[in-house]
């Protein structure tokens, strides 16, 4: 009973100001060190963990740009299906042309304008 309740009231909250300090990262700890050199000093998924927040999926990012038009001039790594880990990509999404839009990138690639977003439940 206790378990039901915390459940119908859980909340999720969503990262929508990225500070420049989490930008210019490659996407996991695994493309970080397979760069062998300009190494970012991070990676997201890194530091999405010791920020105890988890990466937005594809759909997550979805309803988020529903709320407003995120990431005009910027791009945020989502969380990546593990097929397309596998591969050696990541995906990441941005707002363009009035709309948003998700698209690919190998995981050990970084942008000074491409951040993440996280949520977190609670």
């Amino acid at each position: 009973m206790l378990s039901g309740l915390i459940k119908s009231r859980a909340s999720t909250f969503f990262t929508i100001v990225r500070p420049k300090g989490r930008r210019s990262l490659c996407y996991d700890r695994e493309a970080l060190d397979a760069r062998k050199e300009n190494k970012p000093e991070n990676s997201v998924v890194d530091m999405a963990a010791a920020m105890g927040i988890e990466l937005l999926t594809e759909e997550e990012y979805m309803e988020l740009q529903k709320l407003g038009d995120f990431d005009a001039k910027t791009s945020s790594w989502l969380k990546t299906p593990s097929d397309i880990r596998k591969l050696g990509g990541a995906i990441s999404g941005d707002f363009r042309f009035g709309r948003a839009f998700v698209f690919h990138n190998g995981a050990d690639s970084y942008y000074a304008a491409r951040g993440f977003r996280g949520s977190l439940r609670v």
